[in-house]
C-alpha cells in the first residue's frame, strides 16, 4: 500500500470517528434539553440541591421560597408532592424555626392551608420579591438579621389583589440566610430591631 492511500485512510477514518462523535455529542445535548422541558415545575424545584447550591442573598432566599409556595399552591400536587414541597420548604428555615415548628405539625398544616386555599379558588399568579437594595439589615443579640418585602399577586374567584409580606432572615454560623419568620407588611413596624 502506498503512503499516501494510508494517510488518506487515516484521515478518512478519523473524519468519520469525527461525525460520529458530534452526532453523539448533539443528540446527547437534544436529550438533556428534552428532559429539561418534561420536568414539571415542581419536579424542577425538587430537583434542587440546596447543600450545594443554596440562594446566596437574602434576596434570592425568599425568591426561591416564593417559588415553591407557587408550587404548593398553584399545581396540582399529590400529597406526597406536597410533603416534599414542604420538606424542600423547611430547608430554607432557620434553625429556631424548625425547633418550633415540628415537620409533622408543620406538614399538616401546610395540607390544611393548601385545602382550604384551593376551596377558596385562589391562585398566586406573581411573587415579586424587592430588589437587593431595598434589603433592611440589623444585628440584634449577636445575630445577622435582614427584612425583605415580597408582593404577592393573588387571584381569588376571578379577582385579583395584592398581597404584601415582611421576611425575617438569619444568617446562620455557615453564612447562610435562613428564613426566621414572615408576617404581613401591615403587622409589622420597621422601628422595631
Amino acid at each position: 500500500m502506498k503512503k499516501s492511500t494510508t494517510i488518506g485512510a487515516i484521515v478518512f477514518l478519523g473524519i468519520i470517528i469525527g461525525i460520529v462523535g458530534l452526532y453523539a455529542f448533539l443528540s446527547g445535548k437534544s436529550r438533556d434539553r428534552n428532559m429539561d422541558v418534561s420536568m414539571t415545575e415542581v419536579q424542577r424545584v425538587l430537583s434542587r440541591d440546596l447543600q450545594n447550591n443554596y440562594p446566596p442573598t437574602v434576596k434570592e432566599v425568599v425568591k426561591f421560597f416564593a417559588e415553591i409556595q407557587k408550587c404548593i399552591y398553584n399545581e396540582e400536587c399529590t400529597e406526597e408532592d406536597i410533603e416534599q414541597l414542604g420538606r424542600k420548604t423547611r430547608e430554607l428555615y432557620d434553625a429556631e424555626l424548625l425547633e418550633a415548628n415540628s415537620e409533622a405539625d408543620n406538614l399538616l398544616l401546610l395540607k390544611a392551608e393548601v385545602a382550604a386555599f384551593r376551596e377558596e379558588e385562589r391562585k398566586i399568579l406573581s411573587a415579586t420579591v424587592a430588589s437587593s437594595a431595598n434589603v433592611d439589615t440589623f444585628s440584634q443579640d449577636g445575630y445577622e438579621f435582614a427584612r425583605i418585602y415580597c408582593t404577592y399577586t393573588v387571584m381569588e374567584k376571578g379577582k385579583s389583589g395584592m398581597e404584601r409580606m415582611v421576611y425575617l432572615l438569619r444568617r446562620d454560623e455557615n453564612r447562610r440566610w435562613k428564613i426566621y419568620g414572615w408576617d404581613r407588611a401591615e403587622n409589622v413596624s420597621l422601628e422595631e430591631n
